[in-house]
């Protein structure tokens, strides 16, 4: 089993109430706008980071992340990218793809919008964690954390930061 603390969006920004849920999860995944790597830095000294790079993220950052992360977590195929869409309305640059290969769980970012969904069409969970960071028009910085068991994904819980 493997706990996973996800974020986006962070956009340069770190704080206390962050890391104290990482020090809870096993796995940190970041759907990119780094904003820098001082917050990578610091999520990596708590737990091991999984990450995209986003829009905004410079040379420096898309030279430590990729634009695409596609791995197996326990059982779940997974696929982290920043700018992805939702189920219905995927990015013209992935649409394709997914539809050939569709992983189980599909992340991204990009949107500040936290956004959890089913796609029957393609059977996978969509998730977006909404923006973890200060910048941006979103009014609730937010974060998602879940198991991964086997095949599970279980016990969501969405993650509010005043």
């Amino acid at each position: 089993m493997k706990r996973i603390l996800l974020l986006s969006d962070t956009h340069s920004h770190m704080d206390d109430r962050i890391l104290h849920y990482c020090e809870q999860a096993d796995e940190i995944w970041h759907a990119g706008d780094i904003g820098d790597l001082k917050v990578t830095d610091q999520l990596n000294s708590v737990k091991p980071v999984i990450g995209v790079y986003g829009n905004i993220d410079n040379a420096v950052i898309r030279k430590e992340f990729p634009l695409h992360q596609r791995f197996m977590c326990e059982d779940v195929d997974v696929w982290i990218t920043h700018i992805g869409g939702y189920p219905g309305k995927y990015s013209p640059a992935i649409r394709e793809e997914i539809r050939k290969d569709p992983p189980k769980l599909f992340i991204c970012g990009h949107s500040h919008i936290l956004k959890v969904m089913n796609d029957k069409a393609l059977n996978l969970l969509h998730m977006n964690p909404g923006a973890a960071g200060k910048h941006g028009f979103h009014k609730k910085r937010t974060m998602l954390r879940f198991k991964i068991e086997g095949k599970d994904i279980r016990d969501l819980e969405i993650i509010e930061l005043e």
